[in-house]
Order: C-alpha cells, then structure tokens, then sequence
C-alpha cells in the first residue's frame, strides 16, 4: 500500500502521522472496543501515545465535537421539523450524539495526534520489523 501524502487525508483515513500507512485503532468503529490503539504502528514502529495521559487533551476536542452535533441536531429538529415537543429533542439528540461517539472519540485523539504529537511525515523512513523474544539456550547437563 502506497502512504498517503497528505497530512489532512492521512488523518481522515486515521492512518499513522510518519508514515501514513499503518491504521491508528486495532478494531472498526462500530465495535465495543472502537478506541484501542496498538502499542506502536504495524508499519513503522511509530507509537501512538507519546507520552502518558498525552490523550486527556482529546477529552476537550471530543466535548467541542459533542457541542457541534448536539447543535446540528437540534437546529435540523427545529427548522425541518416545526419545533417538536421536548422529549423529541432529548431523545433524538441523545440517539444521535451516542451514534457518532465512535467517530468523535477517534478524530479528536486524532487531531491531538497530528497537531500536538511532535510526529512528522517522513517519506523515507525505514521499515519496521518486530523484536522477536530470545530465549535463553538450555543449560547444558555440565553446567546443572
């Protein structure tokens, strides 16, 4: 696979700020563990958390996500549909806010991945090839 060039394309297909090849999260967004992210990247060996708790930050821009949709929401309720009563807001926003939770919580560790991770593209670099865990060899009976 080809890495994408562009820093703005590689961040709408969450695919890794070095290399721009390897998928930030294990699993799809629509399962239960939709926010897992490997331990460094499948392809260049790249980790995705720089330093502990570096994802706190992506609480605000996933709230500034939540404030958007809920706004959407509402105003699409209230303009195509004549202003219906209460309930019909909280329930439909509460549904909708809870359908794009998956896509709110990738993008916004996302930005805070490629605006504030210090993590730059780098076309040329060198492929990444996993430890293998040595063992230690058997002793032998003289050394028992």
């Amino acid at each position: 696979m080809a890495p994408i060039a562009s820093n703005k394309a590689a961040l709408l297909a969450l695919r890794c700020p070095r290399c721009h090849e390897g998928k930030i999260f294990t699993s799809r967004a629509l399962s239960f563990n939709f926010a897992d992210m490997p331990e460094v990247c499948p392809v260049c060996g790249q980790p995705p958390e720089p330093e502990p708790g570096f994802y706190y930050g992506a609480m605000f821009v996933s709230y500034a996500f939540s404030v958007a949709i809920f706004a959407v929401t509402a105003a699409a309720l209230y303009f195509l549909f004549g202003d219906p009563e209460i309930w019909v807001y909280v329930v439909v926003v509460g549904l909708t806010a809870m359908l794009f939770t998956p896509l709110s919580v990738r993008y916004s560790r996302m930005l805070m991945l490629y605006l504030f991770g210090g993590v730059d593209y780098q076309p040329n670099w060198v492929r990444y090839e996993p430890r293998t865990r040595r063992t230690a060899p058997a002793p032998t009976p003289s050394e028992v």
